[in-house]
């Protein structure tokens, strides 16, 4: 049975770093196209980043381009998300997700094309 577990989450001061991890059973994350999405309370679950797994070309919402950084490690079947320079409007419960479905320039790491396995999630809370 395939699973993603989330793991990283806590309580940071606005500025701090976070490293979250995913790591994967029953499922090889390289031969995916994956990536890490959030939810704010009261808003739309959202693309953060993603890696197309055709090429490893990665993706970054525009509020958190130059903040956030996607990585896999194949040989630990996890992948990552380096997270600097952190604000409040970063708190949310962060997901990662993956899909065997195609991923185009225009659509990667968009939500509405649908994840096929998502993971329970971790929240993240940025305050002082």
């Amino acid at each position: 049975q395939v699973q993603l577990a989330e793991s990283g989450g806590g309580l940071v001061q606005p500025g701090g770093s976070l490293r979250l991890s995913c790591t994967a059973s029953d499922l090889i994350l390289e031969y995916y196209n994956i990536g890490w999405f959030r939810q704010a309370p009261g808003k739309e679950r959202e693309g953060v980043s993603c890696i197309r797994g055709s090429d490893g070309r990665t993706y970054y919402g525009d509020s958190v381009k130059g903040r956030f950084t996607i990585f896999r490690d194949r040989a630990k079947n996890t992948m990552y998300l380096d997270m600097n320079s952190l604000k409040p409007e970063d708190t949310a419960v962060y997901y990662c997700a993956a899909t065997a479905g195609r991923w185009s320039d225009q659509t990667i790491c968009d939500i509405r094309r649908g994840m096929d396995y998502w993971g329970e999630g971790t929240l993240v809370t940025v305050s002082a």
